[in-house]
C-alpha cells in the first residue's frame, strides 16, 4: 500500500469532517450549544457516537493487540465495555431530567452541592478525560506512523492538530454527527476484515487449533482467572465512569432515548467483542513475530484485504481514534469552562464569549492531552494505569450517591484520594501488579471502603438532594442563591424518581 495514497485519503477525511463541523456549527449561540449540541442529541445520533466511541481506540489498537499476545482473552475488552454501557444505561440514564453540564456537577449533586467535592472532582475528571484524550493520540499515532512510516512524535502532533480542527469548529454536534457516519464505516471495516481472516485460515476451527497449538508452545500468554476479571472490570469502570459517556446522557433528547440507544449499542458491542479477539489471534498466526504487538491490526488488514479495502479500513480505524478523541476534547472542555472557570475567577464566562472560550479551550486541552500522549507509546498499560488512578474513585462515588443517600461530602473525598493513592502504590509495586493484573480491584475495594467508613462517621449532608440540585442550577446560570426548594427543583428530582 503506497503511503501517498494513505495520506490523501486522509486527508479528503479531514476536510469532509471540517465541512461537517462547518454546516452544524452555524446556529450555534450559546456554550450549552457548543458543549452539548443544545441538549437535542436524538437517539440515532447518540447510538452512533457510542458505538463510534466503544469501536475506537481501545478496541481497534489495544484489544486487537492485546489478543495478539493472550488469545481470546482479547474479548475481555468487548465483554467490560458492553456491562459497562448496558449498566450506565440502566443507572444513569435518568440523569438527563437534571440538567448537568459536567460530571463534577453530577458527583456534587450527591453531597449537597458541595464545592471541596465539585472542585476536587473536576480536576479528577479535567485529567482524566485529558487521559483519554492522550490515549487517542497514541492509537491514532500508531495507525499512522506504521501506514507511512512517520515518526511517532510527527504522527502524535498531526493527530492531535487533525481533531483540534474539527472540533473547533463544530463542537459536541459535529462529534456526535462524525461520529455517527464513522462508525458505520469502522463496523463493516472489522466484519470484512474479520471475513478475510477466516477464509485465510480455513474457517473458525483452523483457528481455534491455532490458538491451542501457540499456548502449548508458551507463544501465547493464557491469562489467569484474577487479572482477566481485573481487565474486564477496568473497562467496564471506564465506561461508566467516562465524562465522555456523561456527556451524551447529558445532551441527549430524553431519559428514554438515551437508554434505548446504550441499551443497543451495548448489546452490539458485546455481540462485536469476538472480532477484535479474531482478528488479533490472526495477526499471530499470520506475523508471529511482531516487534509491537499494537500493530496486529494493521497487519491483517494489509495482508488479509485487497490494497483499496486496507486503505480503507485503516483510513476507518484512524477516524475511530479522531471520533475518540473529539468527544473527550469536548468532555475535558466543559469542565475547563464550566467549573474549573468559575472556580478560578469566581463567575461563570459571560454569555456573548462563552464560544470563544471554548475553542480557546479545545487548543488548550489538546496542548497537555499531546504532552500526555508523548510520555508513552503502550496503549493498554496507559489506559488501565490512567483508568485506576483517576477514575475508581469517581466511579464510587457515582455509584454510592446514586443508590445511598447516606453518603457524605467527607467520605467523597475520602474516596477520591484513597483510588488515587493505592493505584500509585500498586503501580510501583510490580509484583503486586502481576498478582492482580491492574490497580482497579484493590483501587476500588480501598475507596468503597473508605467511602463508607468515612460517611458513616461524619454527620449527614443538611442539604437535600432538591436544594443541592437548585444550588448547582444557580451557580451555573449565575444567580443568586434561595433558601428553601422550588417548583423546579421538585420537578426534576420526581422525574429522576420516575426513571430510576
Amino acid at each position: 500500500m503506497d503511503s501517498r495514497y494513505f495520506l490523501a485519503g486522509f486527508a479528503l477525511y479531514l476536510l469532509i469532517m471540517i465541512g461537517i463541523s462547518y454546516l452544524v456549527s452555524r446556529r450555534q449561540q450559546s456554550s450549552e450549544d457548543f458543549l452539548l449540541a443544545g441538549r437535542k442529541v436524538s437517539g440515532g445520533l447518540t447510538f452512533g457516537t457510542t458505538v463510534a466511541t466503544m469501536i475506537g481506540t481501545g478496541t481497534s489498537m489495544g484489544a486487537v493487540g492485546f489478543a495478539y499476545t493472550h488469545g481470546w482473552s482479547g474479548m475481555l475488552y468487548g465483554i467490560g465495555g458492553a456491562v459497562g454501557i448496558l449498566l450506565t444505561a440502566w443507572w444513569f440514564a435518568p440523569l438527563r431530567q437534571m440538567r448537568f453540564m459536567t460530571m463534577s456537577e453530577e458527583l456534587s449533586y450527591y453531597v449537597g452541592a458541595n464545592t471541596w467535592v465539585k472542585n476536587g472532582s473536576a480536576v479528577l475528571i479535567f485529567l482524566a478525560s485529558l487521559g483519554w484524550l492522550g490515549a487517542h493520540i497514541i492509537g491514532g499515532a500508531l495507525y499512522l506512523s506504521w501506514a507511512t512510516g512517520i515518526e511517532m512524535f510527527y504522527a502524535k502532533l498531526l493527530i492531535a492538530l487533525a481533531f483540534t480542527f474539527y472540533v473547533m469548529i463544530g463542537g459536541y454536534k459535529a462529534v456526535v454527527w462524525t461520529d455517527s457516519l464513522m462508525a458505520i464505516v469502522l463496523f463493516s471495516g472489522f466484519l470484512l476484515m474479520s471475513y478475510f481472516a477466516l477464509e485465510a485460515f480455513g474457517g473458525l476451527n483452523q483457528v481455534w487449533q491455532s490458538v491451542i497449538t501457540a499456548q502449548q508452545k508458551d507463544q501465547m500468554k493464557q491469562m489467569e482467572l484474577l487479572p482477566a476479571i481485573s481487565l474486564a472490570a477496568v473497562v467496564a469502570v471506564g465506561v461508566l465512569a467516562t465524562p465522555s459517556f456523561r456527556q451524551r446522557i447529558y445532551s441527549g433528547r430524553s431519559v428514554q432515548s438515551v437508554r434505548r440507544s446504550f441499551v443497543f449499542a451495548g448489546v452490539l458491542y458485546l455481540l462485536f467483542a469476538a472480532l477484535p479477539a479474531l482478528i488479533g489471534i490472526s495477526a499471530r498466526i499470520l506475523a508471529p513475530d511482531l516487534t509491537n504487538h499494537q500493530f496486529a491490526f494493521t497487519t491483517v488488514a494489509v495482508m488479509t484485504l485487497p490494497a483499496v479495502f486496507a486503505m480503507l479500513v485503516l483510513l476507518a480505524g484512524l477516524s475511530a481514534t479522531l471520533s475518540s478523541a473529539s468527544s473527550d476534547s469536548i468532555a475535558a472542555v466543559s469542565v475547563l469552562i464550566r467549573d474549573l472557570y468559575q472556580t478560578v475567577t469566581g463567575r461563570m464566562p459571560k454569555a456573548e464569549s462563552a464560544i470563544l472560550y471554548s475553542r480557546i479551550a479545545v487548543m488548550m486541552v489538546s496542548v497537555l492531552a499531546l504532552l500526555l500522549a508523548l510520555m508513552s507509546n503502550d496503549l493498554i498499560r496507559y489506559i488501565t494505569g490512567m483508568i485506576a488512578t483517576l477514575m475508581s474513585g469517581i466511579f464510587v462515588i457515582a455509584v454510592l450517591g446514586r443508590f445511598w443517600l447516606r453518603l457524605s461530602w467527607q467520605g467523597a473525598l475520602a474516596a477520591l484520594s484513597g483510588a488515587v493513592v493505592t493505584s500509585i502504590v500498586m503501580l510501583n509495586h510490580p509484583y503486586w501488579l502481576a498478582f492482580w493484573g491492574n490497580p482497579c480491584l484493590p483501587a476500588l475495594a480501598v475507596s468503597l471502603s473508605l467511602a463508607c467508613i468515612v460517611s458513616l462517621l461524619s454527620k449527614p449532608s443538611a442539604v437535600s438532594r432538591q436544594q443541592g440540585l437548585d444550588r448547582i442550577t444557580r451557580q451555573r446560570e449565575g444567580l443568586p442563591e434561595l433558601s428553601g426548594s422550588a417548583p423546579m427543583e421538585q420537578s426534576s428530582s420526581s422525574s429522576f424518581s420516575r426513571y430510576s
